[in-house]
Order: structure tokens, then sequence, then C-alpha cells
């Protein structure tokens, strides 16, 4: 599996770290910056909520103690813990192409090794090329489309990952957290 390779960008001091519930107010700002109906206060309380009972897995990406980052995986119930599905991945405009995606992806995939987790699936936009080519670098594979996913009606793209529980994964995630990759 190839590392993703794009040109080296700034890189960011942003720490990872679990994320609570005093990201939420920032969490629903960077939201309504990507999604014309991002999550509300509500629902990212909820998601936070399930955190603790063990199906849900949220991290943030924070500078200093500016939230610019987050990402969310739910283990799916029903497989044994053996599916993982990425809910979210947004990063401030401002912070973009400095590795956050990367470095929140990388930590995400632990968590969901560490899990238990043989296979991961997302959906992205047809048109984000650049996050599809982020997912390709972490082994993920376009596997289909849903119409009409998005506002105003753009596809989504569905991409799984089964190589995520090959004793061969760490070494990429290893390859991308030293910088290989950068988004």
């Amino acid at each position: 599996m190839n590392a993703l390779r794009l040109p080296t960008m700034r890189s960011s001091e942003a720490r990872i770290t679990p994320m609570t519930r005093r990201h939420i107010p920032r969490a629903v700002e960077l939201e309504a910056q990507a999604y014309p109906r991002g999550w509300s206060r509500s629902v990212f309380r909820s998601e936070l909520d399930q955190v603790g009972r063990g199906g849900r897995r949220y991290l943030a990406a924070v500078e200093g103690r500016r939230l610019v980052g987050y990402a969310g995986l739910w283990v799916v119930a029903g497989t044994g813990g053996s599916e993982a599905h990425i809910t979210n991945i947004v990063v401030d405009p401002d912070h973009r192409r400095c590795g956050i995606a990367t470095r929140l992806l990388v930590a995400l995939a632990r968590e969901a090794r560490g899990a238990g987790v043989t296979g991961w699936t997302l959906e992205v936009r047809a048109s984000a090329t650049g996050a599809q080519e982020l997912y390709r670098g972490f082994g993920f594979a376009p596997a289909g489309v849903r119409k009409a996913y998005y506002e105003q009606g753009e596809d989504a793209v569905v991409m799984w990952c089964h190589s995520i529980g090959d004793d061969g994964y760490d070494g990429l995630l290893d390859q991308l957290e030293l910088g290989e990759g950068r988004s």
C-alpha cells in the first residue's frame, strides 16, 4: 500500500485530544463553514454522550485553546466491532493542507484498530477529489455512489478500507504520521 504523497505545506502545531463538550461551540462554527446544514449543538452532544458507551470516538485538533479540526468514528453495532464508519472530519479552512486531517485520521485509525475494527468506511463528496486522495493514502477505495446524498443533490462516493486490521497497517500509519502524507 502506498502512502499518500503530496507537496509539503506549512505544518500545524495542533495537538490531537479527545473531543469534549467544551469543543462543541467551535465545532458548530466549523460545521457551518463546511456544510450548508451542519450538525447542531444537540447532535454533537448526543454523539459525545455515546463516547462513554463505547460506540463512538471523537477527536479534536487544538492549537492553543482553539479547535481547528475534529473527526468522528462510529464502531457499528451488530458487526462484533469489526466495522466502523467515519462520521465526519472537518478542518478549519485556514488550517487545511497543514497535516491536520492526516493526523486526525491516523489517530482515528489507531482507535479503530484498538477496538478490533477490520474494515472502515466513509462517504465523501464526489467533487472533493483532494479528500478522496487523502483517503486513498489510508487504503480506502471507491466502492459505490450514493446519488444525491448531499445538499443540492451532490453525489457521495462510498469508500471502504478492508486492510485496517492487517499487521502491516501500523507501518502505513507510522509513515503517514512521520509526514510522508500531508493534508
